[in-house]
């Protein structure tokens, strides 16, 4: 299987600072094409939410560049994934909480990241930044967001239609960097030819639709990782059209 990869992450129309950060690259092992990609947006309503994304990026990226040759030599487990990550996670909220105190302010992410193989995907998520998966059969979101609103739709107390118009909708229940301990959601599965693995930041998707990511991402995608960044850049620009005021980030994976 062969995988094609493209990101873009973009100010957008009304912050001075872009508080997201993303990386995402492959690696050629013995088990077969390995991705690996991590999103993280900035905590936007908290002061240097750009130092506490980067910090996460850039400790997830020394934990790939370190450890996915060995773990690459044959099986990857689930068990060994979930106790690593969350191992980074644990150091990063730490280190993040302290460089807050140490400053006068505080500072946060949200964190979805994703190893992608030639036959199963690990998924970390904390926060509302999301991954999803895009095929012929449709889009269908993997993580689940840690938001007040997630919570409200949960109890049915809240459509969601509702959510999406609510002044509630980036209030995080979770995130790294603030609480003096954060746990991970995990996601496993297998890896699907033929499909477009997504990340992205909560203001990627607030103003487009599924169907407008299946339209732009899927339909007639090559293997082509510039046309790949294009249609990305569109999805931006039609985000950024509409209005949308945040931040806009966004990984594209496809596994051909």
């Amino acid at each position: 299987m062969n995988f094609h990869i493209a990101s873009v992450t973009d100010v957008g129309i009304k912050k001075q600072v872009n508080q997201d950060s993303l990386s995402v690259k492959i690696y050629f092992a013995p088990i077969g094409n390995i991705v690996f990609a991590v999103l993280c947006d900035g905590m936007g309503g908290l002061s240097h939410g750009e130092i506490a994304s980067r910090l996460i990026v850039s400790a997830f990226e020394d934990w790939a560049e370190l450890n996915l040759p060995k773990l690459a030599q044959s099986e990857i487990y689930d068990g060994d994934i979930r106790r690593q990550w969350t191992e980074i996670i644990n150091s990063q909220n730490a280190a993040i909480r302290l460089f807050g105190e140490q400053n006068g302010f505080k500072i946060g992410s949200t964190v979805t990241a994703m190893l992608l193989t030639e036959t199963r995907y690990f998924i970390l998520n904390i926060g509302d930044s999301r991954a999803y998966k895009i095929s012929g059969g449709g889009v269908t979101r993997i993580t689940t967001d840690h938001t007040v609103i997630e919570t409200e739709i949960e109890l049915g107390n809240m459509t969601e239609t509702q959510a999406l118009r609510s002044p509630m909708r980036s209030v995080l229940t979770k995130c790294v960097g603030i609480s003096e301990t954060v746990e991970p959601d995990m996601f496993f599965g297998d890896t699907e030819p033929d499909t477009v693995y997504l990340l992205c930041s909560d203001g990627f998707r607030h103003l487009i639709t599924e169907e407008e990511m299946k339209k732009t991402l899927y339909f007639g995608v090559t293997d082509d990782s510039g046309s790949l960044k294009s249609r990305i850049e569109d999805l931006i620009e039609i985000n950024k059209h509409r209005g949308e005021t945040d931040n806009i980030s966004a990984v594209v994976i496809y596994a051909e």
